[in-house]
């Protein structure tokens, strides 16, 4: 057996208005409603982008990664043609997250490796790994991640990798990839 509550509005314990209907079944939120509604409707903008191939980077050096290939983009704040960088058009709080994959090109032996990112051209996060003495990697797969703010008009970042290594060449791989959301209520 169901239950039927007729009303025309919605109070809260203070007598606020929260929802009022006019009876045709088009109801109206409070304005206070409407934000947090709206606040919790998505996590967006929000991106992930990889590697098409391999990416050479150079040793001891931070150097950007080239993400050319969307996975997906809601709000095409990513540019992976020129920049290869998230801009947000949305000002608040996101978590971004990156896992790099780092092979060796030709013989080369990975002993430290460093993936960070950047806000506005400088680090803001960055995570490492160093092989220097409990033996040499030949490959190694290495996150970084975190909480950011953005001002929502002009913030943009970015991946940049670094490493050192004896012999041959180290490639940012294919299996690589960059990917951030808007964080809801915060």
């Amino acid at each position: 057996m169901a239950s039927i509550i007729k009303a025309n509005e919605l109070q809260d314990f203070g007598g606020n208005s929260i929802i009022t209907s006019d009876g045709a079944g088009t109801i109206t939120l409070s304005s206070g409603m409407n934000t947090a509604v709206a606040a919790g409707t998505n996590n967006t903008p929000a991106f992930l982008v990889t590697r098409s191939g391999n990416q050479s980077i150079s040793l001891n050096t931070d150097t950007k990664v080239q993400w050319d290939s969307e996975t997906f983009d809601t709000d095409n704040a990513f540019d992976s043609s020129t920049n290869y960088r998230f801009t947000p058009q949305v000002a608040g709080k996101y978590y971004l997250f990156s896992n790099i994959y780092l092979a060796n090109g030709s013989n080369a032996n990975n002993t430290t490796y460093t993936p960070k990112i950047f806000k506005n051209g400088s680090k803001v996060i960055e995570s490492h790994i160093d092989h220097r003495t409990a033996g040499i990697g030949y490959q190694q797969s290495v996150p970084v991640a975190g909480l950011v703010e953005a001002n929502g008009s002009s913030d943009y970042f970015e991946i940049f990798a670094n490493g050192n290594w004896t012999g041959g060449s180290i490639n940012v791989t294919a299996q690589s990839f960059f990917g951030g959301y808007k964080i809801i209520g915060a």
